[in-house]
């Protein structure tokens, strides 16, 4: 497995290698980032996908995440990501080539993790059935979950990336409560993450966050400031909108050691209309 060193660097602490377990507590650091890609759409203009790829491989590239998950991916995007990202498994669990579909997706560090099971389902009253939708969802929505081994050790980890509806108040809250009733029947520690386009006092964010879950809200865990400056929707301006939408979540056996959304810029051009966010936690 490889581990890292805690280095402070701009007020947040990044990990560089480091191979070797703490001596005390055998503790495993890791770091998970979320980030909305948008999806592939010519109508971007300047913002379209072919001229802001590669920015947003230069993101992940810059921060290193350990573990990844990436939202509206078509299946264009996965591929280039994948061509992009030789150090990372990207997780298709049965996927086949689709010019339309927006998936939910998880990249996972080759060298750091195996994985040992996979699979997607619909957050409908159908989730084996394609594409399924309900209640007023304008499009289908999808979780992608991995079960995974941690470097070469016995630890198992749950690592999984959703995507909520963005029209449907009633959807959302279903969707999150299907979420949460599977969090709840899961024996490995869990790492949630996503684009739940609700904000932290939500019935969504209520409900994923019930004491069944053990699911902690990880800036909540740092108390993060809540306030313009914590909104991760920036619409490609850089002016921070709507709400903190974008959350990664995970079950105690996680200590949460830090957190930051990146508003990282290439001259005043994004890498997405969402700021890519990550935390760093410990196992």
């Amino acid at each position: 497995m490889q581990l890292f060193r805690l280095v402070n660097y701009d007020n947040f602490y990044l990990y560089h290698n480091y191979r070797q377990f703490s001596s005390r507590s055998k503790a495993v650091l890791m770091k998970v980032m979320t980030i909305n890609l948008r999806f592939e759409n010519d109508r971007d203009g300047e913002n379209a996908w072919a001229n802001r790829r590669e920015l947003v491989v230069e993101i992940i590239n810059r921060y290193q995440p350990d573990i990844l998950g990436t939202q509206e991916g078509k299946w264009t995007q996965l591929m280039y990501l994948n061509d992009q990202l030789p150090e990372y498994e990207i997780v298709l669990p049965g996927r086949t080539p689709d010019k339309i579909i927006q998936c939910s997706t998880l990249f996972l560090r080759k060298e750091d993790f195996t994985i040992e099971d996979c699979r997607d389902f619909w957050l409908s009253k159908t989730p084996d059935v394609h594409l399924s939708k309900n209640w007023d969802s304008a499009f289908p929505r999808m979780i992608s979950i991995a079960h995974i081994r941690v470097g070469k050790s016995h630890q198992k980890i749950i690592a999984a990336v959703t995507h909520l509806d963005n029209l449907g108040v009633e959807a959302r809250f279903e969707q999150a409560k299907i979420i949460s009733q599977w969090a709840d029947q899961q024996q490995y520690p869990i790492i949630l993450m996503g684009d739940f386009n609700d904000d932290p006092t939500s019935r969504v964010h209520e409900v994923l966050t019930l004491p069944q879950t053990s699911l902690c809200d990880a800036w909540v865990a740092i108390s993060g400031d809540e306030s313009e400056k914590s909104y991760t929707h920036h619409g490609f301006s850089g002016v921070p909108q709507l709400s903190r939408m974008d959350w990664i979540l995970a079950t105690p056996s996680f200590k949460v050691k830090a957190a930051k959304i990146i508003h990282d810029e290439f001259n005043g051009r994004y890498p997405s209309d969402h700021f890519p966010y990550m935390v760093d936690i410990e196992l």
